[in-house]
């Protein structure tokens, strides 16, 4: 039988609904008390290094799970790791653990949209689907997943979709990685080989806008005089901007700040297409950065790690720009 180190930080699949339907947090999470049933798929070691809701989750906590994960693989211990989380923050942690860490054992994050005493909880299925998909050899060298709802995700593609529903996470473009039935996880195709960079600097300060009609200078021009060390801008549509911004940019870029360009859109990607005053190529001219099909928040991460492992400009465009 398969060694697991599964690994709980809080969220709503470690929380309960009181009486009079608040969702609290408990002291200890619920999952722990089906020991027995868990023991049937594998050897399971867990710990709670952090026990926060997903919101309260930190670049620094981040950190600190992937020298957990660091720290076990040095030991030798357990053949993948399971990860409970928050779902309001899921994808963020995972697809910062995907981007930095060199493992290629499984490690699956998985959560629940409903407490552990709600009618049609989800969280204790969720988990032991992560279990059974985490001693798969099929798993190995597959990255970080995400497991819900009987599917699994890569950490890239893969984002909360609705604000309650029980299949909420979706891989918009990409569709998931493989499924869970009854009596098998069956994967449908393999992640793109990817870039690992070690490094995370939880004190570099990366600010997420998002454009709209009108956009002007106002909140580009205070981030280039608090000298920010990157931005991300959800634009618009394929990555143009409105022109009334574009003096706020230049101020940033003339600072040597980092911009990168995704879209607001929540399907496609972003590239120098339209030749007016803000459309997409007059913004590459000047150096903006496109990324390749990633949302706001992972886009944030993915210029973090490039920053914190001292990449040069073009090696950002590169680190962006390609499938890695």
């Amino acid at each position: 039988m398969k060694k697991l180190l599964v690994i709980h930080t809080g969220g709503t699949i470690s929380m309960s609904q009181d009486e009079t339907n608040k969702v609290i947090t408990n002291d200890e999470n619920p999952i722990t008390k089906h020991a027995q049933l868990i023991g049937q798929y594998a050897e399971v070691t867990e710990i709670t290094p952090i026990n926060v809701p997903s919101p309260h989750m930190q670049i620094s906590d981040v950190q600190h799970l992937k020298q957990v994960i660091d720290n076990a693989e040095e030991a030798q211990l357990y053949d993948g790791y399971v990860i409970t989380h928050g779902t309001d923050t899921l994808e963020e942690t995972a697809y910062l653990l995907d981007l930095t860490l060199k493992v290629s054992k499984p490690i699956v994050i998985t959560g629940a949209m409903r407490s552990s005493n709600e009618i049609g909880s989800d969280g204790l299925y969720n988990f032991i689907a992560a279990i059974r998909v985490a001693t798969t050899d099929a798993a190995e060298n597959m990255g970080v997943m995400v497991v819900f709802n009987d599917e699994i995700h890569t950490a890239r593609n893969v984002t909360k979709t609705h604000t309650s529903n029980t299949n909420t996470f979706q891989s918009p473009n990409h569709g998931p990685l493989g499924v869970i039935t009854k009596n098998s996880v069956q994967f449908h195709h393999k992640p793109f080989a990817k870039k690992v960079l070690t490094n995370i600097n939880h004190e570099l300060n990366i600010p997420l806008v998002k454009a709209y009609m009108g956009m002007n200078s106002d909140v580009l021009h205070f981030h280039s005089q608090n000298k920010v060390d990157g931005i991300i801008i959800e634009a618009l549509g394929q990555g143009n901007l409105p022109p009334t911004c574009l003096e706020g940019l230049q101020a940033c870029l003339d600072k040597n700040i980092p911009i990168v360009l995704v879209s607001r859109s929540f399907n496609g990607i972003v590239g120098p297409i339209y030749a007016y005053k803000g459309g997409g190529v007059t913004l590459a001219e000047k150096g903006v950065i496109f990324s390749n099909g990633l949302n706001g928040p992972k886009a944030r991460l993915k210029l973090l790690v490039g920053l914190s492992n001292s990449l040069s400009s073009q090696q950002l465009k590169t680190y962006f720009e390609s499938q890695l």
